[in-house]
């Protein structure tokens, strides 16, 4: 469990398109800047601690995303990806700083230093799978020390800087929190040395016990210590039976050749966190409960995160605490569409698990009745009757 017992939840912003199916344009949504700030003013008012958001070219840009939502949210902390292989460490650090400083210190870095080869080869990058995360290591050698407030010499295989100064530091010192998410041997060791909270996505709780065990024990040998925490969909609902039939239609647009055409496009991937998310499903619609309420549908067609966590409030509850039985203080949720989904996720699960920022059920300052709202007054007379 987290520090004091408590979890932080974090929402996702989908800068890579939403809606109501997956795989069909029947219900989606245009994802311009008025649709994230809902998305991002509704996690920031419900009490979510955060929100991830993701990179790619089938992205708008995580920086320029993150840095347009500052004016309009208060609290919420932005959790942006930076890929090392399209950046120098020294831009990437003028950027960390610039965009901490503007948020007064909301600001927290989700390094992505694998993903889809030839996603990275269109950007002009040709590193290997390992030679990736050598870069990234080398990045890191050089972004932490100028965030720092260090003048830096530094040559290695891949990056190489002379008298690189950040002449404007971070609020947060000496640099924002490392957030980290890979399933290979690579990636577990740069974990290890570089990152405060290794991510995994949503496997089976046993597996994932494993992969945290693994990271833990190479930190140990580095001296150091990692928190951790999980990357879910959730399906939420009133009743257990309602959630399983909100799984089904989000994937009842999907016939058997767009399975097969995103499977396909999957496979050519080098990330053996995606080999282990298309292993769980197997492009099978008939296997998709892989564990009790974890539902691998979404992994049929998405890329990254494929699984999802279905139930009504309390079940999603105990099935969130059986990952922070495991190490698990953090865990990065999303849903289908993600503004309603935000609101349903925190009315129906919030009152059941133990929020860090929270004041028994309140909104995130303290104050109470934003997650369990009074509702209309009755006849213009009465409050409704307490759930």
């Amino acid at each position: 469990m987290s520090r004091q017992g408590k979890l932080d939840i974090f929402w996702f912003l989908p800068t890579h398109g939403d809606g109501r199916y997956l795989g069909s344009s029947r219900g989606a949504r245009a994802v311009d800047h008025d649709y994230l700030k809902q998305i991002a003013q509704a996690a920031d008012s419900l009490g979510y601690g955060g929100v991830l958001i993701p990179t790619g070219r089938a992205c708008e840009d995580a920086w320029v995303v993150a840095s347009s939502l500052i004016p309009v949210t208060r609290r919420l902390k932005f959790l942006v990806a930076l890929r090392p292989a399209t950046t120098s460490p020294t831009a990437a650090a003028r950027q960390t700083a610039t965009l901490d400083r503007l948020s007064d210190g909301r600001l927290l870095v989700n390094l992505v230093a694998g993903g889809d080869r030839s996603d990275l080869e269109g950007d002009g990058i040709f590193l290997g799978h390992d030679e990736r995360y050598e870069h990234a290591e080398e990045f890191l050698d050089v972004w932490k020390r100028l965030l720092a407030g260090e003048t830096v010499d530094y040559e290695g295989r891949h990056v190489r800087v002379k008298g690189a100064r950040q002449l404007f530091p971070p609020v947060q010192q000496p640099y924002p929190p490392l957030y980290f998410g890979g399933s290979s041997d690579r990636a577990h060791d740069t974990a290890a040395r570089h990152v405060e909270l290794y991510l995994s996505w949503g496997e089976p709780p046993q597996e994932v016990a494993k992969k945290f065990a693994d990271v833990r024990r190479r930190a140990e040998k580095e001296g150091r210590q990692v928190r951790f925490g999980v990357r879910l969909h959730v399906i939420p609902r009133e009743t257990e039976s309602e959630a399983w039939q909100a799984a089904d239609e989000l994937i009842s647009q999907l016939d058997d050749d767009t399975i097969a055409g995103a499977q396909a496009a999957l496979g050519q991937m080098d990330s053996e966190g995606q080999r282990r998310m298309r292993e769980l499903h197997g492009g099978d619609r008939s296997k998709l409960e892989i564990s009790p309420n974890l539902w691998a549908g979404v992994g049929l067609v998405r890329g990254g995160a494929g699984t999802a966590l279905v139930g009504d409030g309390k079940i999603i509850a105990e099935r969130i605490e059986e990952y922070a039985a495991i190490g698990a203080d953090t865990f990065v949720l999303s849903g289908y569409p993600h503004l309603e989904e935000a609101y349903r996720f925190a009315e129906l699960v919030f009152p059941h698990l133990p929020l860090a920022g929270r004041d028994d059920g309140g909104a995130a300052d303290g104050t109470r009745g934003r997650i369990a709202p009074l509702g209309e007054i009755v006849g213009y007379a009465h409050h409704p009757k307490a759930a």
